[in-house]
């Protein structure tokens, strides 16, 4: 048994957020001070959508926040599909350093494939930087800007500025984040500030980004806090999480299989390099409803046809992965409907082992005097809360760690 507390609540405090995105708005149908867009919720039976998108400071003093962040994506994944109805989440990012820093920003658009945000956070190190205030004003315009948004009016558009410099306010050709701020309140964009560590003149740049972008403003430690609890189920859940990717079969053509299994050979080398805890926090998100599209991506073949969506017979050989290529019509149809009920079943075992997981952190989580005062408590009340008014539910059984 290994219990520590441990600096990572950073991501977990942007998972609340996100779901609280409609929660903020007290008045049905308008913003607070009558700014920004009226708030349309799904249609009944439609599934909720979050698009999040982290500005992330990648310079050297955020080295702590960087490594808690590729360690507890998948915990903010598996809060937000804890809820009820089960949301469909997309991720994306924007890193950002400096003028005369190896680069200014780097984008990874939004995607429900949280594989490859993670993969994309993997390859982040916090370098650069030194001179105080960062390109701050850039980095919130591309995410505004150049970041891919949905225009369907009930999807909830959020964005998270999270560093701990405030922005250079003498950069020539700098879209100054006042204006960026009123064009993402056109959009239906709110943007919200988590300021790490604490700057004053950080803080108060932070609480006007967040006034104007009607968001809220956090403040949490430089590498933040937060329960986090390594148990007796991670490695089974790390080894139930490899053999359910491995349950994935992709048609189309040989450059999109190509393409497909590339991406599924880099994720894999990311899984490789994480601590099992990681991995089972990774296996209960992609074994849940919100988290099939992270677990499947594209073209991917055995739920295709299972869904009826493409008909087996229709594919010619060149069209399939090489297992199913030179099998007969029935034989591809047997290997499919098989490999159907072996994910159901890996699925359900992985559901099983999840649920064991949370009883044994609520215990030590009650052995250790409780954590009612945690980040991750705090975090979960207001996903409990604040969710509601966006029609989710997260019944009473806790955050996830």
């Amino acid at each position: 048994m290994n219990t520590k507390l441990v600096g990572l609540a950073l991501f977990g405090l942007t998972a609340a957020a996100v779901t609280a995105y409609p929660a903020l708005t007290r008045t049905p149908g308008a913003q607070p001070g009558g700014q920004g867009p009226a708030i349309v919720l799904p249609h009944p039976g439609q599934r909720p959508v979050v698009e999040a998108v982290f500005v992330l400071d990648t310079t050297g003093s955020m080295g702590g926040l960087i490594q808690a962040a590729k360690e507890k994506v998948w915990s903010i994944a598996s809060t937000l599909a804890s809820a009820q109805p089960a949301p469909e989440v997309r991720m994306g990012l924007v890193a950002y350093r400096d003028r005369g820093d190896d680069y200014v920003t780097r984008i990874i658009d939004l995607s429900p494939d949280l594989d490859q945000i993670q993969g994309a956070l993997f390859k982040f190190q916090a370098q650069g930087g030194g001179d105080g205030p960062e390109s701050v004003n850039q980095a919130l315009h591309e995410a505004v800007t150049r970041i891919g948004w949905s225009r369907d009016p009930a999807v909830y558009r959020v964005v998270f500025l999270v560093g701990d410099a405030p922005p250079h306010q003498d950069y020539p050709n700098d879209v100054p984040y006042a204006q960026t701020l009123a064009e993402a309140g056109r959009r239906g964009i709110r943007v919200n500030t988590i300021q790490c560590g604490q700057q004053p003149d950080t803080r108060g740049e932070w609480q006007r980004i967040a006034q104007l972008g009607n968001g809220g403003y956090f403040q949490v430690d430089q590498a933040g806090s937060a329960v986090a609890i390594t148990t007796p189920y991670d490695a089974p859940l790390a080894k139930l999480s490899a053999e359910l990717d491995g349950t994935r079969l992709y048609f189309g053509s040989p450059d999109e299989r190509s393409k497909r299994n590339a991406a599924v050979d880099a994720a894999k080398a990311v899984q490789a390099a994480s601590a099992p805890a990681v991995l089972a926090r990774r296996a209960e998100f992609v074994a849940s409803e919100s988290g099939a599209s992270s677990l499947l991506g594209d073209q991917e073949l055995v739920e295709a046809v299972t869904s009826g969506r493409v008909d087996l017979d229709t594919l010619q050989p060149e069209q399939l992965p090489q297992p199913l290529a030179e099998l007969d019509s029935d034989a591809r149809a047997r290997v499919v409907k098989e490999t159907a009920q072996r994910r159901d079943a890996l699925r359900t075992q992985i559901q099983d082992i999840s649920a064991k997981r949370a009883g044994y952190l609520k215990q030590e989580v009650e052995a250790a005097g409780g954590a009612e005062d945690s980040l991750d408590h705090q975090v979960w009340n207001a996903v409990r809360e604040q969710g509601a008014d966006a029609g989710l539910s997260y019944g009473t059984g806790g955050p996830k760690y």
